[in-house]
């Protein structure tokens, strides 16, 4: 399982990487693992502002439909529209060419809320 160090993540399985005050947002492959095939990615949030654990979105699998939770309040400035017509990118590359929002973040003291790579690897037993 792969679980970059560089990122930061939550307990609902995103991940999280910063660039200056925008956060890059995806699943992570633990989730996209346990999701299995993923046909669909909707998120319809772009340009409004949510504060963090809103729902922005969901993710369809075969199986299931997971809600999407943000984890820094802030505006959501852009959705990886090629999730529309590929969303098995997020399975194949989940850090990668599988992200699904940037968010222009509001607090950054929230950032302080998201977990480590080793606090996460704690939670799904890696």
């Amino acid at each position: 399982m792969n679980i970059p160090e560089e990122l930061k993540y939550t307990k609902d399985h995103e991940w999280v990487k910063i660039d200056g005050d925008v956060a890059i947002v995806g699943i992570t492959d633990f989730a996209q693992s346990e999701l299995g095939d993923i046909v669909y990615v909707e998120v319809e949030t772009v340009d409004e502002t949510l504060d963090a654990d809103e729902v922005f979105g969901t993710v369809e699998a075969v199986k299931t439909v997971s809600d999407l939770f943000l984890p820094l309040s802030g505006e959501i400035t852009e959705f990886n529209e090629s999730l529309e017509d590929e969303p098995e990118k997020v399975n194949a590359d989940p850090y990668g060419d599988g992200w699904m929002v940037k968010i222009k973040f509001s607090d950054e003291s929230q950032i302080d809320n998201l977990l480590s790579a080793e606090d996460y690897k704690a939670i799904v037993g890696a």
